[in-house]
């Protein structure tokens, strides 16, 4: 049972989330972030925030290109996330990771990832190393669509199902592997059915209605930890901007991108708590001006923060 004060716990991160990733766009049209790829999770807010809210501190997490949500989720500091972005010494990674590869092991973030499915085996180690030293860690692993027709998909799954491991497989169902609908790219279109070809559960929710996530990556996280073993667990959601600020997205119909829009998890949601009184528009209109200020904090800290020195160039390179 989700509690009221859970609900506005909810809604506040996915608030957080939001406004955090339209201020990232902000930045980018300033020229002020590092980098030209940057992938926003605007719309799929409520995944990030309805599953990393059921994990621990000491739980474990990997991300994925799209990955800003997932560590603010996980509990990431605001400051050092805009340092990175920013490309800057302060930030998380030394301003060296970026957006795509920004990592806080201290939090059980164990990294987003560029490469496409890079994940799936660091989670399958991090839950086979759990497993190993007998503790109650979870592992969730965040991925795309997209990332479901990779090879390395098929052989981390076989391998938490053979060995039982406390992981929870996340799909970010977004409909679209940059533009190739999931569709035109596997002949069966429901993700989470795969999980019995590796013997464990394969579960579903409504990935932009936050309760349905939290619901039920709560059941597929306590299994996990008393020892049930993994859940693929399929998150259905939707980008409301393309892949990346470089991508027009052209493939896909107004139609369709307004009947998502309509299910905005973060307006659907605020509305339902507005409705039902547990969340008071002076309460909303606060949070607002405080994650304002947050941002505008972070940005500042960001902005007077120095670049890496050149003669660090070859320091942090692992192979």
């Amino acid at each position: 049972m989700i509690t009221d004060q859970q609900r506005k716990e909810l809604m506040y991160q996915m608030l957080l989330i939001r406004r955090f990733e339209e201020k990232i766009l902000e930045m980018f049209a300033f020229n002020k972030l590092a980098g030209s790829m940057f992938h926003v999770c605007i719309g799929e807010e409520a995944v990030a925030a309805g599953v990393c809210a059921n994990l621990r501190p000491t739980d474990q997490i990997t991300s994925t290109h799209r990955g800003h949500g997932h560590f603010i989720a996980k509990g990431g500091d605001l400051n050092l996330m805009m340092a990175e972005l920013f490309g800057k010494e302060t930030g998380y990674c030394k301003g060296k990771g970026g957006s795509m590869h920004i990592a806080d092991i201290s939090l059980g973030h164990l990294g987003a990832n560029g490469i496409v499915g890079g994940g799936f085996a660091i989670a399958a180690g991090a839950a086979l190393a759990n497993t190993i030293q007998e503790n109650d860690k979870v592992t969730v692993c965040f991925f795309g669509d997209g990332a479901a027709n990779e090879g390395l998909f098929h052989e981390a799954l076989n391998a938490a199902g053979v060995w039982k491991l406390p992981i929870v497989y996340v799909c970010e169902n977004n409909m679209y592997a940059l533009s190739t609908p999931f569709e035109k790219a596997s002949a069966v279109v429901d993700i989470y059915k795969r999980a019995e070809s590796y013997g464990f559960e394969g579960i579903k929710a409504d990935g932009m209605d936050v309760i349905s996530v939290s619901e039920a990556a709560h059941y597929a996280i306590e299994k996990a930890r008393n020892g049930g073993g993994p859940t693929l667990l399929e998150c259905k959601t939707y980008r409301f901007f393309g892949h990346s600020r470089s991508d027009a997205s052209v493939y896909r119909s107004k139609e369709e991108e307004n009947e998502y829009k309509a299910r905005c998890p973060v307006l659907t949601f605020s509305s339902k708590l507005l409705e039902e009184n547990i969340l008071t528009q002076e309460e909303l209109d606060e949070w607002e001006r405080e994650i304002e200020i947050r941002l505008l904090e972070a940005i500042d800290f960001a902005d007077s923060s120095p670049y890496p020195p050149v003669s660090s160039i070859y320091e942090d390179i692992y192979a």
